[in-house]
């Protein structure tokens, strides 16, 4: 029979909270301060240059001894396939059109680096205490270097089958990441996404499939959210719609403007902007061509073209082609510093619990 463990017997943190690793929406400077407030915060990596990786995590390590997650990716880069490539430029002539951009001058678009060894040397010297992954885990030699630093080891299931996976596989924790969780699907044993399901019927079917500990995520934006989590097995739960408006994100003031609105609660999986399922406010990019596309090219090499029409389109103030990633749930987003939002969070966990 499986021990139950608490979060603060696992991570050594005080509030069975994590912040969810949002690449492109925060820096160092949310992680610390959920950290600080006594939850995990995670740095997410992927987007990040090694000089950039480098001084975020010093700057981290200069400033807390708390513990805190670095989280990567574990895809395999793509080969660029030029009819691809044309085919899904070709989709979007229109668009390029309306904006005066000539396809065959798009510069290569943000980048998303998987873990490898080249990372593993930049990160080994801080040993941080916990690495999360994405699409999997990396190849057992990256693994065994990041067990020798001590580091506890987490990963992203979005099925049952995907939990087993990662038990077999050298995860400490499961992350149980429902179909509400906005960002990408952690996705990697299947493509379609008729196997993605709900945060609450997913949870109980990983908890009692695995034996290791169990994080839930997606959809959850507040303390009944989280309690409701916890009573169905779950260690802690994993939020990140929730801070996305807290002082310390760095989204556009046309995310944040998105997510105010009524339309925040339309959200859609869509392929489009990356190439791989990721939820997000449903925009004009994903009512005309998806949310969905078979055109799009692999990822992450779809964003090249996409990333093109988003910077000429919020020049003109719009976010039609903007990946407003977010969850189903936006209703704990508020404009508050990460700590205050931390500590409403374990006042209504607490009023739960009593």
């Amino acid at each position: 029979m499986k021990t139950r463990i608490t979060a603060r017997e696992l991570f050594a943190i005080d509030l069975p909270i994590l912040q969810s690793p949002m690449a492109g929406a925060q820096d160092a400077a949310l992680t610390l301060a959920v950290s600080e407030a006594g939850g995990l915060g995670g740095l997410p990596c992927a987007m990040l240059s090694a000089e950039v990786l480098q001084k975020q995590l010093a700057w981290l390590t200069a400033r807390t001894s708390k513990p805190y997650n670095l989280n990567f990716f574990c895809h395999t880069p793509p080969t660029v396939n030029e009819q691809k490539e044309v085919a899904w430029r070709a989709s979007l002539a229109a668009y390029f059109r309306e904006f005066n951009i000539d396809p065959l001058q798009i510069p290569p678009g943000p980048q998303r680096q998987p873990f490898n060894h080249e990372v593993a040397d930049l990160v080994e010297p801080f040993q941080p205490p916990v690495v999360s992954f994405h699409f999997g885990l990396p190849e057992a030699d990256l693994l065994d270097r990041v067990n020798g630093w001590g580091a506890l080891v987490m990963a992203s299931a979005t099925t049952v089958e995907e939990a087993c996976w990662l038990e077999a596989n050298g995860a400490d924790v499961i992350i149980a990441q429902g179909v509400e969780a906005g960002g990408h699907r952690g996705m990697f044993l299947d493509t379609d996404i008729n196997t993605q399901v709900g945060t609450f019927a997913l949870l109980p079917q990983i908890v009692r499939a695995v034996q290791l500990p169990v994080v839930a995520a997606g959809g959850i934006a507040d303390g009944a959210g989280i309690a409701a989590a916890l009573q169905l097995g779950a260690v802690a739960a994993q939020l990140g719609t929730a801070f996305l408006l807290c002082n310390e994100s760095r989204i556009s003031s046309l995310h944040q403007d998105a997510l105010q609105q009524p339309t925040a609660q339309i959200t859609a999986l869509t392929n489009l902007f990356s190439g791989r399922p990721a939820r997000g406010i449903v925009n004009r990019l994903m009512r005309e061509q998806g949310p969905m596309s078979r055109r799009v090219p692999q990822f992450p090499l779809a964003g090249t073209a996409i990333t093109a029409l988003r910077k000429a389109a919020e020049q003109q103030g719009s976010s039609d082609f903007s990946p407003l990633w977010a969850g189903q749930n936006v209703t704990g987003c508020k404009k508050v510093a990460a700590a205050e939002l931390l500590r409403e969070l374990a006042q209504q966990l607490s009023g739960q619990q009593q």
